[in-house]
């Protein structure tokens, strides 16, 4: 049965913005398409109710490639027809070159390219190594106030990290992050269930749920031939071997992969949102069939797939970016 729409929708951290269960990101998504089917994809998935666009300017750190595909995305919205309050933008503040790059020079550069005034929130991205987090707080606080975004998340951060941040804003009156875009899926979930971050997400804390199909390899595109998200960990090959089993539980419940990966990680309660990649209409809405899965199955769904969890006893709960950090006192 084909999904109509529109999808669920849910509140971005206690006193965030509704926002829809799933959201677009836009790594190595709009430079895989046609002209015209981009823009196709994009009416299609605002009139669905997928009206969240994951933008980044992809120029920093590991990165840094000079990547296109928000130039692109701001001309299949034109394309498209859409007006601006038509949809929502998160953006990204990468902290590889900050401060030496400021989140005002960022958030002017990317929004110019997505063709966009404001974005509705960001997400501050990964980061090895030492970080003012009070530097960060403040300085996304400043960004608030002057009205270049509503809200502002964390990408892969440590619970530690995020906690500092969210005590510091609160002890200074500042705007704290009010959600975490984690990697989260079948096979890595030691961070997004781990006891640290349940601790935040009890307190309202949003997560929302990025790389939930390993680069594709979760789908049954065992060998990507474009780049894909780091390897926390070293269980790549792991979750590679583990997607026959990963194809038997779909289908069980008679679904696909995707649609098995997706709603697994909408029965996380504080899930508010997940992001995902597509290339086509077909696989928009293969994948929003993971609605009806979770509503069937949802209750049986943890139990089928324990044997999924690979990162389990690899990667600590309280890890940044997924790999074994300390914490930060």
């Amino acid at each position: 049965m084909e999904f109509t729409g529109p999808v669920p929708r849910r509140s971005l951290g206690p006193e965030g913005p509704q926002i829809p269960v799933f959201g677009l990101g836009s790594w190595n998504t709009w430079d895989r398409m046609e002209r015209g089917d981009a823009a196709t994809l994009i009416r299609r998935a605002v009139d669905l109710g997928v009206n969240l666009f994951d933008v980044a300017h992809y120029n920093f750190g590991p990165h840094a490639e000079d990547a296109v595909t928000d130039l692109l995305f701001n001309r299949a919205v034109r394309d498209a027809g859409l007006a601006r309050e038509d949809y929502l933008l998160c953006g990204k503040l990468w902290l590889w070159d900050y401060p030496k790059t400021s989140f005002a020079e960022q958030i002017q550069v990317s929004l110019a390219r997505a063709g966009v005034e404001r974005a509705d929130f960001v997400v501050a991205g990964d980061f090895f190594g030492d970080l003012d987090i009070r530097a960060v707080v403040t300085d996304a606080t400043e960004l608030v106030r002057a009205g270049w975004f509503g809200a502002w998340g964390v990408n892969n951060w440590s619970a530690a990290d995020l906690r500092l941040a969210r005590d510091f804003a609160a002890a200074e009156g500042l705007v704290p992050p009010t959600f975490a875009q984690l990697k989260y899926s079948l096979a890595r979930r030691s961070v997004p269930e781990g006891e640290p971050y349940g601790r935040m997400f009890a307190e309202g804390l949003a997560l929302q749920a990025s790389d939930v199909f390993e680069g594709g390899i979760l789908v049954g595109k065992l060998n990507p031939q474009r780049k894909i998200g780091a390897d926390p960990g070293g269980i790549r090959e792991r979750i590679r071997d583990s997607y026959p089993e990963v194809q038997r539980v779909a289908e069980r419940f008679g679904a696909t992969p995707a649609q098995l990966a997706i709603a697994y990680t909408l029965t996380h309660p504080a899930t508010v949102n997940v992001l995902f990649g597509v290339s086509g209409l077909a696989q928009l809405q293969d994948n929003l069939g993971a609605l009806e899965l979770l509503e069937r199955h949802g209750d049986e769904l943890r139990a089928a797939v324990a044997d999924l969890w690979i990162d389990k006893d690899v990667v600590r709960p309280d890890a940044s970016w997924g790999t074994d950090a300390p914490e930060r006192s």
